[in-house]
């Protein structure tokens, strides 16, 4: 029996590094949050809603959500691929709900025991909504810049100000901007600041991991038909230096009059893009792409197909809806953050967003982004079903960057949504609404990969935080080292690389280097000073295994030419598949062609009854690397007038 496998490669993919795509993402088990202020809605006001949503998935969790200030907590548990819902009431929305500049007390700490993803809703009525996604503790960083918008609105005697809000994850947490020191933070303690002006590009520092949210109390973000644009509430959190990338991809929205913002992490950046046109009407935004300086930005006006953006050094990307007029359906102002394109993951678990009160949505949707290559492979499954096509879109493809985009609708406002694709997706939030006179809309980053990307290494292209979800099975491994910023130290030792605590004299002060190994686990660490004597250490665990992809009929190699006499068989295999579900799958052909079997879905060990006769089986598999086999057998089945076990004839 021969094992075919198909490679499947994309044009974006083929210039960048090349990772799988189970990673460090938006998924986990501990999350920090906390609330701005929504307009000039008061802390008090009953008509705010902030909603938390946890979406669970392939395995039942428990959790709680503890209210720092109340010293309260609402324990939960949720059902393989369903959803958890808390909307805040009066005391505990008061209790996270910032809207005075200065440190409090004011947030929510969520833990489960299961991997989950969390989304949270700031809501009111009128039409004044954004959500964001909430990133787990693991991918929390120290150095972040504010991201945010210009215009700010006066209502009455109230200047609605951008702002921020950070949370502190530990204690003795210093909280620095720009450089000078703000604030000390103790364990969930809340830092909210606010300006009567534009702070992107607000250099954000600590010397312990912070989660910080840009939640700019009514920005107005006008698009070309509308230069008077209405206020909106912005809420977002925002990503960490170190998971900033230098190549991006942003979609278009079904509105299609969308903006981007892109700043600047380091001086002397050079961006280019294609697909967009550079605004010069922006106060504060630098209207040329050439030789950004650290914490510096340029805005885009998106084109309908999107913009293919690259840059010298790495940056941040957020998109925005405007406040417009779309087919009949009117938005308001919103920000997405928009991930690089090495944050795709091969599997993403989201949830649309449906308020329970008064509200003006009409359409939820998620945004698809994947390599053109390989886009006709990306596939759904809602509230735990089998997966299927996407519906209610056509892809839309863009030939700078290679890749695609999909508006599918989400329907069904109490199911989990599963995306995957082998060669990896990034899934963005919308919704669009609004009758006569109202308006609303919302839009945030959904799932993605969150990946380290300032100073990593990969083993075969696989990112080291990746490396114990993906076996790599083959014995020789290709090791190269991706580090932003690195010069030739003063020092002799520039790059040192550890397997299992022993120094590799193979790949000292080598950036790529090569070692065989025998199946098994092994702890490879890298080590790298900087030019000013910096140093810093990443570890990862590389897993070896085989690519004996075969299966066993009651303990018989699919290989072998064997007639079973019982009615009763066991099917067993070991191989090592992908972590995305549908990654096992077999099929039995009894006389018309294949049909697969449901039950044993993703199932390595699994059983069935069968009548006398000859029946094809195929077992088809996608592997840790993305390559893909179907393995084929024929399994005979003949009772006789004794019950004799396993003979061959």
């Amino acid at each position: 029996m021969k094992i075919i496998r198909y490679i499947l490669t994309s044009a974006i993919l083929s210039i960048l590094s090349i990772f799988s795509l189970k990673a460090q993402n938006t998924e986990g088990k501990e999350f920090w949050v906390t609330f701005g202020r929504n307009n000039n809605a008061p802390s008090n006001n009953y008509f705010v809603e902030l909603q938390i949503r946890i979406v669970c998935g392939s395995h039942a969790t428990t959790g709680s959500i503890y209210f720092t200030h109340l010293d309260e907590t609402i324990d939960f548990s949720i059902n393989p691929y369903q959803i958890y819902d808390h909307f805040l009431t009066n005391n505990q929305r008061q209790a996270v709900y910032n809207h005075v500049m200065g440190k409090t007390d004011y947030s929510i700490h969520i833990t489960t025991s299961e991997q989950v993803t969390v989304y949270t809703l700031n809501h009111f009525p009128c039409c004044l909504d954004d959500v964001t996604n909430v990133l787990p503790v693991s991918a929390l960083g120290s150095e972040y810049y504010h991201v945010s918008y210009t215009r700010n609105c006066i209502i009455g005697p109230d200047i609605i100000k951008d702002a921020y809000a950070v949370v502190a994850t530990e204690n003795n947490t210093l909280l620095y901007q720009n450089g000078d020191w703000v604030e000390t933070l103790n364990k969930g303690q809340v830092y909210y600041y606010t300006s009567d002006t534009d702070m992107t590009g607000a250099h954000i520092t600590s010397n312990k991991p912070l989660a910080l949210f840009a939640v700019h109390q009514g920005a107005q973000i006008p698009s070309l038909a509308n230069p008077n644009a209405t206020s909106s509430n912005l809420m977002q959190q925002l990503a960490p230096v170190n998971t900033w990338g230098k190549t991006f991809f942003v979609p278009s929205t079904k509105f299609n009059k969308d903006i981007v913002r892109i700043v600047a992490a380091r001086s002397g950046t050079y961006i280019t893009q294609a697909g967009a046109t550079l605004r010069t009407d922006v106060p504060g935004a630098q209207t040329t792409l050439t030789n950004l300086q650290a914490g510096h930005f340029v805005e885009l006006y998106l084109s309908s197909n999107g913009c293919f953006i690259e840059a010298s050094q790495p940056v941040a990307v957020c998109s925005y809806i405007t406040h417009q007029q779309y087919s009949g359906l009117k938005t308001m102002p919103s920000q997405c953050w928009i991930p690089p394109v090495k944050q795709l993951v091969s599997c993403a678990l989201i949830a649309p967003f449906v308020p329970t009160g008064m509200n003006f949505f009409l359409e939820h949707y998620a945004l698809i982004v994947t390599p053109t290559a390989t886009k006709e492979n990306t596939k759904v499954s809602i509230g735990g079903a089998s997966f299927s096509d996407l519906i209610g879109d056509t892809w839309s493809d863009n030939a700078d960057a290679g890749m695609s985009f999909y508006s599918t609708p989400l329907s069904n406002p109490t199911a989990s949504y599963i995306f995957t694709n082998p060669k990896g997706i990034i899934i963005l939030g919308y919704a669009l609404g609004g009758y006569t006179s109202q308006a609303a809309s919302y839009y945030y980053l959904a799932y993605s990969a969150m990946r380290d990307l300032d100073a990593y290494f990969t083993a075969n292209d696989i990112h080291f935080q990746d490396l114990k979800d993906n076996p790599i099975c083959e014995n020789l491994i290709t090791f190269r080292a991706e580090i932003e910023g690195l010069a030739p130290p003063a020092v002799a030792e520039r790059i040192k690389w550890f397997v299992d605590g022993e120094h590799q004299p193979l790949g000292f002060n080598q950036l790529t280097w090569q070692k065989s190994f025998t199946p098994g686990d092994y702890d490879v660490r890298m080590w790298v000073c900087y030019e000013n004597g910096d140093t810093v250490s990443k570890t990862g665990t590389l897993k070896i295994c085989s690519l004996d992809a075969g299966f066993y009929v009651n303990d018989v190699s699919h290989s072998v030419d064997t007639t079973f006499c019982n009615k009763k068989v066991y099917f067993r295999t070991e191989v090592e598949t992908s972590t995305a579900q549908g990654s096992l799958r077999w099929f039995i052909d009894y006389g018309n062609g294949y049909i697969e079997e449901p039950a044993a879905l993703d199932q390595k060990q699994w059983n069935k009854t069968f009548e006398s006769g000859t029946y094809p089986i195929k077992m088809w598999v996608l592997f840790p690397n993305g390559e893909n086999a179907e393995i084929t057998s024929t399994l005979k089945i003949q009772t006789l007038w004794i019950n004799i076990k396993n003979v061959r004839y």
